[in-house]
């Protein structure tokens, strides 16, 4: 039986490849990593995902089935000297017996600019294999040249079939888990544990690892794991991502585009899990605040209103009162109709001042403060709308360069339907 001071997490890594978990993109038959491994021809990759979903498993895995040289190190504890060490035995062959070395990284983003840079020319000519883990987007965190190297492969968490095929190996498998402990589990109770992990192995296990530890046998001798230990066990469902990390951009991108696309369940989950996960609720409020300018506009004015009054709100009540000031006013801005007609205008009319002649002023409707400005025709000709019928005049307003440009071009949806129609009148009335 397994040492019992390692915890249950890692007694239990997949031993070869029949044994690991999920990543089937990846890691199923016939698939590229895959391939590399069982046919021991591995080049450098980057594994990037969230924790708990098979990284530092994978690196174990590789190792156990290649038959190259295995080094680990920890990004947050090695150094550059770590790596000359390394790299200086795997080019001495009676450290290596001509074997290739395969270093694997964990945590490769905690590497800074020096460190990658000293890693780079052994990977370059073969020196050393990488295999680098992280919970960041490479492609923001790693050298480029490192990227550009490396094969990059993404793990995706675990789904709840992936995590209750975990726990049901650990339960019975008798060598590394409890499978010589008689332990009693029902599936509700493993679904229970596998939605609560939110795709993270490492943790599902560590709850187990806990209920099995401290559940007293029963009178005939069985440890009974129902909803309510696992409850007491694991407190609270793990957060899905971290406030500061690359999930971050994917959910605030993700309840940006689902009110813009008007699917308030899908905006009203995605603000849910940004609070779960401790976002600046200020930022989330500025958020809903552009979305109701920028693509609900003129369709429903009213949007800019609430959202602005949650902003202001939200800044003085706080959490957890600010949560249903900020479901309000994003699932008002998802359920508005939608229109970016005033986004497209401004953006235009900036591009003209930038790039043409956009022309001057006209006179007749600049201002004359100064005496005798008026003899230099500044003001003059000016017709007051509201001294004619129906409160407006034909007259000149656009400067002579750009006179029969367009820039604002209603939509016929929600209120900007009846602005449409306002400016069509004006148009009929004013020929």
């Amino acid at each position: 039986m397994a040492d019992r001071l390692e915890p249950l997490a890692y007694r239990m890594c997949p031993r070869n490849l029949d044994e690991y978990v999920g990543q089937e993109h990846i890691i199923g038959k016939g698939k590229m990593l895959r391939r590399m491994i069982e046919s021991d021809n591995l080049s450098s990759i980057i594994l990037f995902g969230p924790p708990g979903v098979g990284k530092t498993a994978l690196a174990r895995l590789i190792a156990n089935s290649t038959s190259s040289n295995f080094k680990k190190i920890n990004a947050v504890t090695a150094g550059v000297s770590d790596i000359k060490a390394i790299t200086a035995d795997a080019t001495n062959p009676f450290m290596t017996d001509n074997k290739r070395t395969v270093l694997f990284i964990d945590e490769i983003h905690r590497f800074n600019k020096l460190q990658q840079d000293a890693l780079l020319p052994f990977v370059e000519d073969g020196t050393v294999i990488l295999i680098g883990a992280t919970t960041e987007n490479p492609f923001f965190e790693v050298n480029k040249a490192l990227i550009s190297r490396s094969t990059v492969l993404q793990l995706k968490p675990l789904t709840t079939e992936n995590i209750k095929t975990v726990l049901r190996n650990a339960i019975n498998d008798k060598e590394r888990g409890y499978g010589n402990i008689d332990v009693s589990i029902d599936d509700k109770t493993l679904e229970i544990m596998a939605e609560m992990s939110s795709g993270d192995a490492r943790n599902s296990l560590k709850a187990l690892e806990l209920a099995v530890s401290t559940t007293p046998p029963n009178s005939e001798g069985v440890i009974v794991i129902d909803p309510d230990v696992i409850s007491d066990c694991m407190q609270k469902k793990s957060q899905v991502f971290d406030k500061d990390g690359e999930d971050h951009y994917d959910n605030i991108s993700a309840m940006i585009k689902s009110m813009r696309g008007s699917d308030p369940d899908a905006t009203i989950i995605y603000l849910a899990k940004a609070l779960a996960a401790g976002e600046d609720i200020e930022f989330l409020a500025r958020r809903i605040l552009i979305c109701s300018s920028e693509d609900v506009g003129l369709a429903n004015p009213n949007a800019l209103l609430v959202a602005q009054a949650a902003y202001d709100a939200v800044r003085v009540l706080g959490m957890p009162e600010a949560r249903i000031l900020l479901a309000e006013a994003a699932v008002l801005v998802a359920s508005s109709p939608k229109s970016n007609s005033t986004y497209l205008a401004i953006d235009k009319a900036l591009a003209d001042v930038e790039k043409i002649d956009t022309g001057t002023v006209p006179y007749h409707i600049r201002n004359a403060p100064a005496s005798g400005m008026k003899d230099l025709g500044y003001a003059v000709g000016y017709k007051y709308p509201h001294d004619f019928p129906g409160h407006i005049v034909k007259q000149q307003y656009m400067p002579d360069a750009i006179k029969d440009n367009v820039y604002y071009e209603p939509t016929e949806i929600g209120y900007e339907k009846k602005i449409s129609e306002y400016l069509r009148w004006v148009d009929e009335n004013t020929k």
